[in-house]
């Protein structure tokens, strides 16, 4: 036997459908609104976090391949190492190119470093050296070590030492000559900071290149 509902019964139960439609309602809104994209608060967060990350790939890249990136040359390489508290550093000297020594077929080139500073300081070793256009682009290789790596040579205030470098005549070998270079640098035993000096028709030829140790005065 179906049951009859009165209109009270029938006023209360739709009352009760019409609750329980408008809570299901809301809840769906809701989520829409919590994990949806147009939540205002949701897109802040994925942008901050786009950005974060493009602009740390940006940084990196710049770092590679920019002018600073700090990636050591092949004539800092060359030099030789040096971690004495008393070496002579690029800040404390300064560095010029002598005359040319030639004879029999050989070009010679005393690369001399002065103290400029107000303390004594000590050179050993081999400088590291290579040759630069105008421009600043390396010119050929670095120069190679020539002889024995001599023994340390103390620099009071004002004092030189030297470091020969070494090339021969165009003709003596088949291999033709590097381009004539503007700038000579060279990097201190022991020191990551360059010096440069300036150079007027320094041609390397037959791919001869080398750079003795450093040794007192300022020629051989």
């Amino acid at each position: 036997m179906s049951p009859h509902l009165t209109p009270r019964h029938a006023r209360h139960a739709a009352a009760a459908v019409l609750a329980a439609v408008a809570a299901v309602a809301l809840t769906a809104c809701q989520e829409g609104k919590t994990n949806g994209a147009g939540d205002p608060s949701a897109a802040a967060s994925q942008g901050a976090g786009s950005g974060n990350a493009s602009g740390g790939t940006a940084g990196s890249s710049q770092g590679t391949g920019g002018a600073g990136s700090g990636q050591p040359t092949a004539a800092r390489s060359a030099a030789s190492a040096d971690n004495s508290s008393d070496r002579c550093t690029a800040a404390s000297m300064r560095l010029r190119l002598g005359a040319p020594d030639a004879g029999a077929g050989n070009i010679r080139y005393p690369l001399v470093f002065t103290n400029s500073g107000k303390q004594t300081c000590t050179l050993r070793g081999f400088p590291g050296v290579s040759l630069l256009a105008r421009d600043a682009q390396t010119i050929g290789k670095p120069a190679t070590r020539e002889q024995g790596a001599g023994g340390p040579v103390r620099l009071a205030p004002g004092a030189s030492a030297h470091a020969v470098l070494h090339t021969i005549n165009e003709g003596l070998k088949g291999s033709g000559c590097w381009k004539s270079a503007d700038l000579v640098q060279a990097y201190p035993p022991g020191s990551k900071e360059a010096m440069t000096a300036h150079t007027s028709g320094l041609r390397v030829c037959g791919d001869e290149f080398s750079v003795t140790a450093v040794a007192p005065g300022t020629s051989g």
